[in-house]
């Protein structure tokens, strides 16, 4: 299904694609993060993200470990664990077509290789390399 574009917000390649072509023609407005890269060294890109959003670290809050609670905060484990993303829960606001939990499985880098078959990788592989081909989004965090 996600091969073909169905998913309960629409095509995800398309999305991506859209935010990319927006980051890309706004850089000051919009501001493109890799999972995988934030994952990986998490502080710097905390640090750019409240510079974009115009609240940057001082450097007495840099000394303090301000940016290294705001990590921890935000990780993965503290906001899978918080009570609203524990258990079953339909989202009160509006109706949803996934539970909670389906939102939040382990949170590491390459966990996909535990649900995808080779195959499936090299599906998904192929078609976004057709997709994004020329954009700079592959090359993208490199």
């Amino acid at each position: 299904m996600f091969c073909r574009g169905l998913s309960g917000y629409g095509p995800y390649l398309d999305h991506v694609l859209s935010y990319w072509k927006a980051y890309q023609e706004n850089p000051n407005q919009i501001l493109f993060l890799k999972y995988d890269t934030m994952k990986s060294d998490p502080f710097p890109h905390v640090k750019k993200l409240a510079e974009f959003m115009g609240y940057g670290f001082t450097a007495e809050e840099e000394k303090e470990g301000v940016i290294e609670k705001v990590v921890s905060l935000c990780s993965f484990e503290t906001l899978k664990n918080l009570e609203p993303n524990i258990g079953e829960k339909d989202r009160e606001d509006r109706p949803c077509i996934y539970k909670t939990s389906a939102y939040f499985r382990k949170g590491n880098v390459g966990d996909w290789q535990n649900y995808l078959t080779p195959e499936m990788v090299a599906r998904i592989d192929g078609l976004m390399e057709e997709k994004f081909k020329g954009t700079g989004l592959l090359e993208f965090g490199k």
